[in-house]
């Protein structure tokens, strides 16, 4: 079995990436060979379509509503089990997998296509494609382009596996808009060594970029009637932020990962600014207060908090309930905090509430109650026995988030890496106004906190007659109240994209619908069960309606007659 084709396609416009990967292979036996496709992409993408053709018929990839999809095939679907074709394979990416037979001398073409929102983090989108043939390929290339009208600020590619032959096969040529990253290496640059046949094509491809920002209000680009707006304001003072480590110290984080956390505390100590405050509080069965309040952070308070994370060791229980009404109430009495700041907590844990409360439906409500919308809980669940549903709820229904973090060599940096994406809050209360007739369909406009590094985006569909559109914006930044405004004019706006050749026609209308299903799943996590009903509704129709597979639809993929007459392709999310 030869691949003797296998190309990435990728254009992003305005952050929206579109990409489609066909892998063209031949049976060179002489007897029928199982041809296989796998591919590993991100885990914010939804795949839209798939195909195989083989001897020129072709067998399409059919998106329907996960359960009628699931009842008509359970017999070939292991029960209830994700089995299908898409497996969850690291922190960033799962595996898209499907094997056809073929017969001799047979050729097949597997086409996926795949779209995602590239998403702002510590200042700069990450494009990351990864790559592992198996085998040396003999036209093989990677191809991207990058169209960002507001302009192109810098542009980098880094990769796990290049070589000095290999970075000869790297082409990249830039104007001020646009890119394009031109990868294609013959079989020769591919070999690991020339008398072996082993590829040295393993591991990430990854094209980092930032675009430039002149406008305050941000930016607003317009196709065909819909509209996005990027705000992402720089060099603005940062909040002072007042925030409570809450650690868990239960016997089964002891060994690597309380090393790793230990590794990672230190280093986010000295991360801290002067006029933060901070506190820890560790717990296993028991509750344990570093200090009975909060400390500012000078150097002498993080030289003593430092000792106290290199005596940090793990046995007994978990009384997550009592961790965290423990941080609010501190957070409740902390006296002389810098009038203007962030409060936040951040939960570290590695397993289920196994002390005191443990039912994990009353500890939500509690701990809700407890921060009634006045602080931001974050939750990082730390490997595989910690139930991720119960943690995500419980940061989203707090206006937080959760992060799984995966127990690998890199975890103290995983752990750091989240600190410093939350460590600089410097607007809050950002309200992002539109005019109410003119505009339907808006996806999120209210944000508790913006973090220097990333971005606000805000997408919808204007009226027909709108020559104008006009934004407001109401934040609180550190020094004061802000309101910016903006007028967009729509003519000149749909100009930007209308010569654009290589632009696929419709993308802010679907970069629209991508962004309302996450926000519609999102929201779905932490609603009472009748509201779940309702943006699960909405979230089907819209997966359907613009054909992603998204963890309410399935991807029904049919092979030739005579093997295994249909798989299902699910989308695996984080909670499982």
């Amino acid at each position: 079995i030869e691949i003797y084709s296998l190309h990435v396609d990728c254009k992003v416009t305005s952050r929206f990436a579109h990409t489609i990967i066909t892998s063209k292979i031949v049976n060179r036996a002489n007897e029928s060979r199982e041809a296989t496709f796998e591919v590993e992409l991100p885990k914010t993408a939804f795949i839209t379509n798939f195909s195989m053709s083989i001897d020129g018929k072709v067998y399409p990839g059919i998106i329907k509503e996960k359960a009628s999809a699931q009842k008509e095939y359970d017999t070939a679907v292991s029960h209830g089990q994700s089995a299908g074709l898409i497996k969850i394979t690291g922190r960033k990416l799962e595996q898209f997998h499907v094997s056809v037979s073929i017969a001799a001398a047979s050729k097949v073409t597997f086409e996926l296509m795949y779209e995602e929102l590239l998403k702002r983090q510590l200042g700069k989108f990450e494009l990351l494609i990864k790559v592992r043939p198996k085998q040396l390929v003999k036209h093989f290339q990677i191809d991207v382009h990058i169209f960002e009208p507001q302009g192109i600020r810098f542009l980098e590619t880094d990769s796990t596996f290049m070589t000095n032959e290999l970075t000869e096969a790297l082409t990249k040529v830039q104007n001020e808009t646009k890119a394009h990253i031109l990868f294609k290496p013959t079989v020769d640059q591919q070999k690991i060594n020339p008398e072996l046949d082993e590829t040295l094509l393993n591991g990430d491809f990854v094209v980092r970029y930032d675009v430039k920002r002149g406008a305050t209000a941000g930016d607003i680009q317009i196709v065909n009637g819909y509209f996005v707006h990027y705000f992402a304001p720089r060099e603005m003072p940062v909040f002072p932020k007042n925030v409570i480590f809450v650690i868990d110290r239960s016997g089964s984080m002891a060994g690597r990962k309380i090393e790793q956390t230990r590794d990672a505390l230190l280093k986010i100590l000295q991360d801290l600014r002067p006029e933060d405050h901070f506190s820890f509080i560790t717990f296993s069965s028991k509750v344990a207060e570093w200090k009975s309040s909060l400390l500012q952070a000078t150097a002498e308070n993080v030289a003593s908090a430092a000792g106290f994370v290199q005596t940090l060791s793990a046995s007994g229980g978990t009384d997550i309930n009592r961790a965290l009404l423990t941080a609010v109430s501190v957070l409740d009495k902390a006296e002389r905090l810098p009038e203007r700041s962030v409060s936040m907590i951040i939960l570290l844990t590695d397993g289920q509430p196994t002390s005191g409360e443990n039912n994990v439906e009353v500890i939500q409500e509690n701990i809700q109650e407890a921060v009634d919308g006045k602080y931001a809980l974050f939750c990082l669940g730390f490997g595989f026995d910690v139930s991720y549903k119960f943690l995500e709820k419980m940061a989203l229904s707090n206006g937080g988030i959760a992060r799984r973090i995966y127990e690998n060599a890199d975890a103290a940096l995983q752990l750091q890496g989240f600190y410093q994406e939350v460590a600089t809050p410097i607007l809050m209360r950002i309200e992002m106004q539109y005019p109410e007739n003119a505009v339907e369909g808006l996806t999120k406009n209210n944000f508790k906190l913006f973090f220097e590094g990333s971005e606000i985006i805000v997408s919808g569909k204007i009226s027909n007659e709108l020559d104008l559109l006009p934004v407001e914006i109401k934040a609180q930044s550190h020094a004061s109240d802000l309101t910016l405004k903006e007028e967009a004019n729509v003519k000149e706006k749909e100009q930007v994209f209308q010569n654009q050749s290589y632009i696929f026609g419709n993308f802010i209308e679907r970069l629209w619908a991508y962004l309302t299903i996450q926000q519609l799943l999102e929201k779905s996590i932490s609603a009472q069960e009748e509201d779940q009903k309702a943006l699960e509704a909405q979230a089907l129709e819209l997966s359907l309606r613009y054909s992603f597979v998204t963890p309410l639809t399935s991807m029904v993929v049919t092979k030739p007659a005579g093997q295994q007459q249909a798989e299902l392709a699910n989308k695996p999310t984080e909670a499982g």
